[in-house]
């Protein structure tokens, strides 16, 4: 720019800054879609900074330099154009250069618009170093410090907050401290006990200490902190919520569903207090009491639909479901969870025999759901029970119109459900048509290893696991059930076992593979090896057929007590396993 341009741009400026122009720009509003940008509104400043520091700023402003002038009103136009990143480089350094509050406060606002963490690092610490009597700084270098995970720096700025004479909640601490060393938290604990000893009657202090005790295990000394607490200041909601989680982490539930309690009898009013009682009354499966206290809930606030919603569930756990039938058209008629409440509207419905309304509600939920499909499901299977083959298979067809993949989904669904009614021949029809649209589409070669299966025949079901493997040499799923179905339905071990060795090692973690595992090991003799398998494959899914291989490969080790101690457990959860009924009958009859 030459010095005449420059000499212009100034007399322009000085001419905005007469008419107020300019220092409206350091306190003043801004948007994307106007020629003048505006901060967003989670911006750390609010009026109160200007209110805070008026006198500073009219001080500060009063004489301006022609040359921070000029800078000033380049940035302001980098922000009309859109450049927030240029307008807030310039501010920056406008800020470490003046130490002007305006300046400052301008330049925090595009710090924060543009996510620039060290900005507005440096620019707090800047206006705590101005305003060292204003709390505002400190809460904006408390948390960040806090986002960054310098959480000894936060408590620390949390402190000069308290010593300004302002309030902070110093419970924020342990949202972060869940992942700390046992060191560094003990550290932040010791600090926070002097802080207490300083403040002894600041809630959030002891609230963070009972906290970080709570997270360290130390459950007994939280306690005994709540406690000592309460002898100095009286109690409130948020004691009676920690001290119920404590008692909870402590395994003792009656007792901190009492103290719940007491805390809605001595705060009657508090509804996430109640709101908390009735969620661990749903728990101890004290339905009826739980209820109850959602309607105290409702009556106090009948716009809350959470509440709502889980008293909702809780008719439909009970049985109750012309009332839950009446809570979720409520729910759906003040537009809140609209597609979970049709759902369990259906359910409700289909429950008291209204069949046909129950498909309608069902088929009503809209594709962008996240029950869409399990919706149709339900049509579905109710459409099938009902007979109405043709009108279930339409009406799928027309809900995935033009969607091949999803097409694909419910054909799969479709024909599952069709063989778990006793549909099979028309399952098998399905799936042929189907793939003669979809030739070699491996979902379907799936869906019709079922059918196979399911009426016995091994021949074609190996057929189509060895098609589906040609396609995809790494779907574990299909080594895997080719490997069992030869462990336990031939002679072939050692051709099982490669199959499902390939398998696990594509997916080592899957709990129905490792147990296919241990049930060739131990079909080739290998029983130590298959014991280790069946133990990790048991911890991760203690399904009744892995119990029933567990037991069997233990018996074949002569730990016949082991064995029939996990039968017991397993049956214990599944009475009328048929799978452990008979390797029990089987093998104690020998």
């Amino acid at each position: 720019m030459t010095k005449r341009a420059h000499y212009i741009a100034l007399n322009i400026i000085r001419g905005w800054v007469l008419t107020g122009i300019v220092l409206s720009t350091f306190v003043g509003c801004v948007t994307r879609e106007t020629q003048v940008f505006q901060p967003p509104a989670e911006s750390p400043v609010d009026d109160s900074f200007t209110r805070t520091s008026e006198d500073k700023l009219i001080a500060s402003t009063a004489v301006i330099s022609s040359d921070v002038l000029y800078k000033t009103i380049v940035s302001e136009l980098h922000a009309n154009r859109a450049e927030f990143d240029e307008a807030g480089e310039n501010y920056l350094d406008l800020a470490l250069q003046t130490k002007d509050l305006g300046i400052l406060r301008r330049a925090i606002q595009f710090a924060t618009l543009n996510e620039d963490q060290n900005a507005l690092m440096q620019l707090a610490l800047l206006w705590s170093e101005i305003d060292p009597l204003n709390s505002r700084p400190r809460r904006m270098l408390a948390s960040l410090t806090l986002e960054s995970g310098a959480l000894m720096q936060s408590l620390l700025h949390m402190e000069r907050i308290l010593e300004l004479g302002e309030e902070i909640d110093f419970s924020v601490l342990s949202s972060r401290t869940g992942e700390m060393s046992d060191a560094s938290r003990d550290l932040l604990l010791n600090q926070l006990t002097i802080l207490a000893k300083k403040f002894p009657t600041d809630t959030s202090v002891i609230i963070a200490m009972t906290q970080l005790l709570a997270q360290n295990n130390e459950f007994e000394e939280a306690l005994e902190q709540l406690a000592n607490f309460n002898k100095i200041i009286p109690l409130t909601p948020r004691i009676f919520l920690l001290k119920a989680e404590i008692l909870n982490r402590l395994n003792n539930p009656e007792n901190a569903l009492k103290t719940l309690k007491d805390g809605t009898r001595t705060f009657k009013e508090d509804i996430p207090l109640r709101l908390n009682y009735a969620r661990m009354l749903v728990r101890q499966n004290r339905f009826k009491d739980a209820i109850t206290e959602f309607g105290i809930v409702l009556k106090q606030d009948p716009d809350n639909h959470g509440a709502r919603f889980s008293q909702s569930l809780i008719f439909l756990e009970t049985e109750a479901f012309k009332k839950a039938a009446t809570a979720f058209n409520f729910l759906i008629a003040s537009n809140q969870r609209v597609e979970e409440a049709t759902y369990y509207l259906a359910y409700s419905l289909e429950n008291q025999d209204l069949i046909e309304e129950a498909i309608l509600k069902y088929q009503s939920i809209p594709s962008s759901a996240q029950n869409f499909i399990a919706s149709q499901q339900q049509a579905t299977r109710l459409l099938i029970a009902q007979g109405e083959f043709e009108k279930a298979h339409e009406a799928l067809l027309q809900s995935s119109k033009g969607q091949p993949q999803l097409q694909i989904v419910f054909i799969t669904m479709e024909s599952r459900l069709l063989l778990q009614s006793d549909n099979a021949d028309r399952a098998k029809k399905l799936i042929d048509a189907s793939l003669n649209r979809f030739p070699g589409e491996i979902e379907l070669l799936f869906a019709r290893v079922l059918y196979f299966d399911l009426i016995g025949d091994a021949q074609n079901s190996e057929k189509d696991l060895k098609q589906i493997i040609r396609i995809q040499p790494d779907d574990s799923r299909a080594l895997n059930h080719l490997g069992y179905m030869l462990a336990t339905q031939t002679s072939r071990f050692e051709e099982a076992n490669a199959l499902i060795e390939r398998a696990i090692r594509i997916s080592p973690d899957d709990p129905a593979i490792i147990d296919s595992l241990a049930w060739v090991q131990y079909k080739l003799g290998r029983y130590e090896t298959a014991l280790k398998n069946i133990a990790r494959a048991y911890e991760r899914f203690p399904d009744p057929e892995v119990a029933s291989h567990m037991g069997e490969i233990l018996w074949a080790l002569n730990r016949r007590q082991d064995a029939n101690k996990i039968w017991g457990q397993a049956l214990e959860q599944n009475p009328n396993s048929a799978i452990i009924i008979e390797a029990m009958e089987r093998l104690q009859s020998h």
